[in-house]
């Protein structure tokens, strides 16, 4: 049986641009240790302050990896977009190193589709997925937008006018729009879970959870 993966065991992140320093930054944030790896002198020197380990080598070869450690993680992220060959020859290495669980950044459908090959368990589209949430955003009818596989989202956005003023429960906002109002926030007021008898008003704001195409259709309502 595999061991199942510490929720906070270490993490190694490859690659110290904007993807790859913001992820370290926001995991030492939360407290994971983190030992960051880049080729380049001058990143490696300003996160060096920011980041628990930040080191100097060059990933593309499995003897640098290895003195560092990298096989003694069971997490690694490879942040490296600029190159292609150099995300893919990286991505094998860790795999080489028998790393449990990798995560690797995509430019590409295709790049994406090679990381995935050489044995990469989560490849990450960060520029086309968030292309696609400002396309949502854009509409100015949500707040925000997080899309979920298979066309699952969950939604911050002002609830339309054919709901407001009624309890949820009768509002037939599951029957006839076929989204899930999730919570509710009023002005001054955290948000809290929604119920059947939850009245929404104007001022209110509203998470709501359903597939991509029904919520676009509940967000056009009149407002």
């Amino acid at each position: 049986m595999v061991d199942r993966i510490k929720h906070d065991a270490p993490v190694l992140i490859i690659g110290l641009g904007r993807f790859g320093a913001a992820c370290a930054g926001e995991l030492d944030r939360l407290d994971r240790e983190v030992l960051a790896i880049d080729e380049g002198a001058e990143l490696v020197q300003k996160w060096s302050e920011r980041i628990t380990h930040t080191v100097q080598a060059d990933a593309r070869n499995i003897e640098a990896l290895k003195q560092v450690g990298a096989q003694d993680f069971s997490i690694a992220v490879v942040a490296v977009g600029s190159s292609i060959e150099a995300s893919v020859l990286i991505t094998a290495n860790l795999v080489d190193l028998k790393i449990p669980q990798i995560w690797a950044k995509a430019v590409s459908q295709s790049h994406g589709k090679i990381l995935a090959r050489v044995g990469a368990n989560h490849v990450i589209y960060p520029e086309a997925e968030a292309g696609e949430r400002v396309a949502h955003l854009v509409s100015g009818r949500m707040l925000d937008f997080i899309q979920f596989d298979d066309d699952f989202a969950l939604v911050k956005m002002y609830p339309p006018k054919p709901i407001r003023g009624l309890p949820l429960g009768k509002s037939g906002v599951r029957s006839k729009y076929r989204i899930t109002v999730v919570g509710v926030k009023s002005p001054g007021k955290p948000f809290t879970y929604a119920t059947a008898e939850t009245i929404v008003t104007d001022h209110d704001l509203i998470i709501v959870s359903g597939t991509t195409g029904d919520i676009e259709k509940f967000a056009a309502l009149t407002s």
